[in-house]
């Protein structure tokens, strides 16, 4: 059977989101959900045309992709610890390059400004990798970079890597410690990308979907072509990726209104 993709890149992914939800759950359709479509989006958009919970059947995780805290090499820190001791006696604030202030980078940056109790001041960027090099350059002196366009600059060493944000250290940068282990032992994020079909998708159609993929991403090739974009697989049952949604929205809005409250 012939499969038709079609793409709908704009407004963030929610324009493609919104015609899933709308489709026919009769198991024909499926489409790619993020941390953007159905965590940011819900958290910043009141208008936004579909429940990323109630509208969609999630289907399964594909894999996930942690940030590196990057600096520019001129900063006169090595380590986390020293990095948030320096930022707390800087004024004005450090700047920090993000990719919008709609964005899960944004929202990064603002749970680890919190915990770490610092002021940093978030200038928004058109897109990661424009802001990595503003850092790069010094114009702003840190980054919650995505991984691709950062892991190139820190390995010819134009970039200084403090932290990864995942679980586990990233596999090209083995000697670069996690938040966690660096003093921030709850601090667990990673843009992640999964499967979902409209609410309504027969149960059984949606575990065999579930294990087809599941199958499919533990495959060599799969495993190759995920780690080129530094994205590690993870194939979870339905259920996982239906709590890792409702999870992440309610910790996301925590820190958007502890936020909202200082300023």
């Amino acid at each position: 059977m012939p499969v038709v993709i079609a793409n709908q890149s704009t407004a963030g992914g929610t324009l493609a989101a919104s015609t899933l939800a709308r489709s026919q759950p009769d198991g024909y359709t499926i489409g790619m959900i993020t941390t953007s479509t159905h965590v940011v989006s819900k958290i910043f958009d009141p208008s936004l045309p579909f429940d990323p919970v109630k509208d969609f059947a999630p289907v399964s995780m594909l894999g996930s992709s942690p940030y590196a805290l990057v600096v520019t090499p001129s900063l006169p820190v090595k380590t986390v610890s020293e990095f948030v001791a320096y930022a707390k006696k800087k004024q004005p604030p450090l700047g920090a390059g993000t990719y919008g202030t709609n964005t899960l980078g944004y929202l990064v940056g603002l749970r680890f400004a919190q915990q770490a109790d610092i002021d940093v001041n978030q200038v928004p960027y058109r897109s990661s990798a424009e802001a990595v090099l503003d850092v790069m350059q010094g114009r702003v002196e840190m980054q919650f970079s995505t991984l691709p366009p950062a892991i190139p600059l820190i390995l010819d060493n134009k970039l200084r890597p403090l932290a990864t944000t995942g679980a586990k250290r990233v596999a090209r940068l083995p000697d670069v410690p996690t938040l966690a282990e660096s003093g921030f032992p709850d601090f667990n994020v990673a843009l992640w990308i999964g499967v979902a079909a409209p609410a309504g998708t027969p149960p059984a159609i949606v575990a065999r979907l579930n294990r087809e993929i599941s199958e499919i991403l533990q495959t060599p090739e799969s495993q190759k072509a995920f780690a080129v974009q530094d994205f590690v697989p993870e194939p979870a049952p339905s259920s996982y990726l239906a709590d890792r949604i409702e999870g992440d929205v309610a910790r996301w809005r925590e820190v958007v209104e502890k936020a909202r409250k200082k300023s």
